[in-house]
């Protein structure tokens, strides 16, 4: 499967932003799809996932209640809206699915096999 992310940009605090991952493949709702972010300096880390089979999902604890991760299967898309943005939010935001992933370790980026290129997103204070 290809994955392309898209919906990057650059916002105020408190501004949202939609960002997508648009799969090929006819079989991508069986894939756990997950958003990580890599801000400067710093190390990839895990932002949301979101499971193949039966949809459960989990998100890092900086952005519970701000973040919703969801999928339309009809469009192989996996969405990730990013309400109430901090400046803290600022990164590249990758995507990234895999078939097999146990989920209590889908926040790991080695469990994933195919990566998507990344969109930046940047919040203004």
């Amino acid at each position: 499967v290809q994955l392309q992310a898209s919906g990057g940009g650059w916002v105020q605090a408190g501004g949202s932003l939609r960002l997508s991952c648009s799969a090929s493949g006819r079989t991508f709702s069986r894939y756990t799809t997950a958003w990580f972010r890599q801000g400067p300096g710093n190390e990839r880390e895990f932002v949301a996932a979101i499971r193949g089979s039966g949809g459960s999902t989990r998100y890092t604890d900086s952005v519970k209640g701000r973040f919703t991760i969801s999928r339309d299967t009809a469009k192989n898309t996996v969405y990730l809206q990013m309400n109430g943005l901090k400046s803290e939010d600022t990164a590249v935001y990758y995507c990234a699915a895999s078939v097999g992933v146990i989920w209590s370790s889908m926040n790991g980026p080695g469990n994933y096999d195919h990566w998507g290129q990344g969109t930046q997103v940047t919040v203004s204070s």
